[in-house]
């Protein structure tokens, strides 16, 4: 009995140590959320860390394919993947009708979304809460506040199940050698307007406040270096300073972060939606509103290697595309320290190998002022720079991974070497991680781009990829590369900071056309005439000309001052800019005239600068043409007036004196009819651009109408009317030569 006891006893004990050992393991292996929110993930081979990021789904009951696109090739691929995270950077859904005009939430497409995320999950065998996903403009539209009925992200979205309520949260990967800190955060609209007028992210103070403390979590607990990684929806040049003026940038720099991971913008924009910040000492003017090319600054300068100097502020902006029609994937891992990426398309199809090299860095995209300072310091050891580096995913076994390196000086790229990667022996690793040696300090040079690597993967299936050719730097230095200027309209382009500095420029460019010449005639009393020009040809003379005859037709004068002080002073609409409701809501070139929720009745203006989609087209590509045109058609008639005179005063001598007044009036009707009907060409082209500007206003009114479902009449009328109105009234003034 005694031994029987025992026996009992010691199975007893050793159950409870395997039982210890689990829980360790699933804490180690899995998932364990501490108290301060804090996730372990296992570490990837030789602690890199690896996450998949996903953007811009688009899911729409319009659409179906990119719901079944998404459930047939994510999940396979992050079984293959094995990442430590999922990022989806908003736009989950579209919230757009058939004809893209009506925007606002469909329950429809969040319960597809929901269902096919479980899908995916499943079939990825990943845990869910290793799944982020964040609201994008989309997952806002027409939503009035978090919680209410047509709030569909909090019921639907992983991030709602799983109770992640904050607009800031953050989970950190832990290996031996290292933390690694992921910050999403939720800067749409607090108040979701329906589209096109919710375009922008709209981060509070309280936001920037909470972003700051979850980036600095671990800067006076953690012995081990931290890389700090934040993930959001809107590109920064798409996010408007909080209310005190502070913004993102100002956050990710403080902290240094090593990149910024966003979406929203679509690759149709252009496949390098990169951008790089850095913290400058020499502050220009022109910075608040525009960066010109993807760096910011040289990263060429002195490097100063003393004890204690501050490291140069700088962190990388990357925009990775969509799903919506590119089916993008992007896979980022953490190497050390250092961040690279690469970027999947499954528009062809399942991707059977998966490479992403991880040292040496692409020179034009990945380098930071730290590249530089840790290489010319010594502030790494040399075993950080003594093997080519790379990830393998593959649905098949890895047969041979081939790393190929080639010499640009030439102006052609030579193969200078050829090396068979091995795969990193590492029982504990989730993927592959492959490594060759080579003589690092043989690639030293002063150019970013002499030298190129490519990475050749074959499975035993015989299938085989082959990577982008990436230009390297060994000694940290940056290749200089531009956007296109639609990549800078979207990255480069301040839009926040720009809207008041366009409106107000364009309205007082539109005053100074009216008011300058318009002052010359009342005060001055000097008229600029078609037959001065003639006689005095130049280009002041031609343009006060051109200005004051427009200020001759009274009426169509004071029109088009009356319509640029409605635009100033009145609402320019109303309409329905929530799901829910009936209330319509006015807007103004400061936004929607929304009531606080306090029921004091006050109103605040929301959605500036979002409402620039509105106002700076109207007024560029409607007023603008419109006034111009204007000022043409009367130029024009002064013009035909000349010429009937000039005509009459020649055929004077000619008529008898008894009969002038019949013959002059017989002949002027018949001049008139015959140059209006034969000569003047340029005002029927003119005619022509009049109908063009009606057509374009009353296609963004229809877009209008549609969004914001509005009664023309009784919503619409100044705004709708107005331009064609004074155009019409251009024309029937300008018809005759009187």
């Amino acid at each position: 009995m005694k031994l029987r006891t025992q026996n009992h006893r010691g199975r007893s004990t050793k159950l409870l140590l395997l039982l210890h050992l689990a829980v360790a393991i699933l804490c180690d292996i899995c998932i364990a959320e501490s108290n301060d929110g804090v996730t372990h993930i296992k570490e990837g081979p030789d602690s890199v860390v690896w996450v998949v990021q996903l953007s811009d789904l688009h899911f729409s009951v319009h659409h179906t394919n990119r719901a079944l696109d998404f459930a047939e090739f994510v999940g396979p691929a992050l079984s293959v993947i094995n990442p430590s995270l999922v990022l989806i950077t908003g736009d989950l859904t579209d919230g757009k009708s058939k004809d893209l005009l009506t925007m606002k939430q469909n329950e429809n497409e969040w319960v597809e979304y929901r269902s096919v995320l479980n899908t995916v999950i499943e079939r990825s065998g990943l845990d869910k809460s290793l799944f982020f996903d964040l609201r994008g403009n989309h997952d806002s539209f027409g939503v009035p506040f978090v919680g209410c009925s047509s709030d569909f992200f909090s019921k639907y979205s992983i991030s709602g199940q799983l109770g992640r309520n904050g607009r800031v949260n953050s989970v950190t990967v832990e290996t031996e050698e290292r933390k690694h800190l992921f910050v999403g955060f939720d800067s749409t609209m607090s108040i979701g307007l329906r589209g096109p007028t919710n375009l922008f992210g709209h981060p509070t103070d309280q936001l920037l406040k909470d972003l700051d403390l979850k980036l600095s979590q671990w800067d006076s607990q953690s012995e081990k270096p931290v890389t700090k990684i934040s993930f959001g929806h809107f590109p920064l040049s798409f996010s408007a300073p909080s209310i005190s003026g502070r913004t993102l940038e100002d956050v990710f720099l403080k902290h240094s972060i090593s990149a910024y991971l966003c979406g929203h913008l679509h690759i149709g924009f252009g496949l390098n939606l990169k951008r790089h910040h850095q913290l400058s000492d020499h502050f220009s003017p022109l910075q608040k509103f525009f960066q010109f090319n993807i760096h910011q600054r040289s990263l060429e300068s002195t490097v100063n290697c003393s004890v204690g100097v501050t490291p140069i502020q700088d962190f990388w902006e990357w925009e990775m595309g969509d799903w919506r029609k590119s089916r993008a994937l992007r896979i980022l891992a953490i190497d050390r320290g250092q961040v690279s990426y690469a970027d999947v398309d499954f528009k062809s199809g399942t991707k059977h190998i998966i490479i992403l090299p991880t040292f040496p860095l692409d020179s034009r995209f990945m380098i930071t002022s730290s590249c530089r300072h840790n290489y010319e310091c010594k502030s790494v050891t040399p075993s950080s720079y003594e093997k080519i580096r790379a990830l393998v995913f593959s649905v098949a076994p890895v047969a041979s991974v081939v790393a190929r390196i080639y010499d640009s000086k030439s102006g052609n790229l030579d193969l200078v070497v050829e090396t068979h990667m091995i795969r990193h022996a590492d029982e504990n690793g989730t993927g592959d991680l492959y490594l060759a040696p080579w003589n690092y300090k043989a690639f030293e040079d002063a150019s970013p781009d002499r030298y190129w690597l490519q990475i050749e993967a074959n499975d035993s299936a015989g299938r085989s990829t082959l990577t982008e050719l990436r230009p390297f730097s060994i000694n940290g230095l940056s290749l200089k590369f531009s956007w296109s200027w639609k990549e800078f309209m979207v990255m480069g382009c301040q839009w926040a900071a720009l809207y008041y500095p366009l409106f107000w420029s364009a309205l007082y460019f539109f005053f100074l056309f009216l008011l300058l010449p318009k002052a010359l005639i009342v005060f001055p009393k000097k008229r600029y005439t078609y037959k001065n020009f003639i006689a005095n040809k130049g280009l002041v003379n031609g343009v006060l000309w051109f200005l004051q005859e427009l200020c001759r037709i009274n009426t169509l004068w004071f029109g088009w001052i009356a319509y640029l002080f409605y635009l100033i002073l009145s609402p320019w609409f109303m309409g329905q800019v929530f799901n829910e409701g009936e209330n319509m809501v006015y807007m103004t070139y400061k936004g929607w005239a929304i009531e606080t929720s306090n029921g004091e009745g006050k109103l605040e203006y929301v959605g500036s600068p979002d409402i620039l989609v509105v106002v700076l087209p109207h007024l560029l590509f409607v007023v603008l043409p419109a006034i111009f045109v204007t000022g043409a058609l009367t130029a024009e008639r002064a013009i035909f007036r000349e010429h009937v005179l000039a005509f009459l005063e020649k055929k004077k001598d000619d008529l008898r004196m008894d009969s002038r007044k019949t013959v002059l009036n017989d002949h002027h009707s018949s001049i008139a009819s015959n140059v209006h009907l034969c000569k003047r060409w340029i005002r029927k082209l003119l005619c022509v651009v009049c109908v063009a500007i009606c057509w374009k206003h009353f296609m963004k009114c229809r877009t209008l109408l549609k969004a914001y479902e509005m009664n023309p009449v009784l919503h619409f009328l100044g705004y709708g009317i107005s331009v064609p109105f004074l155009l019409a009234h251009a024309i029937i003034k300008t018809r005759n030569a009187g």
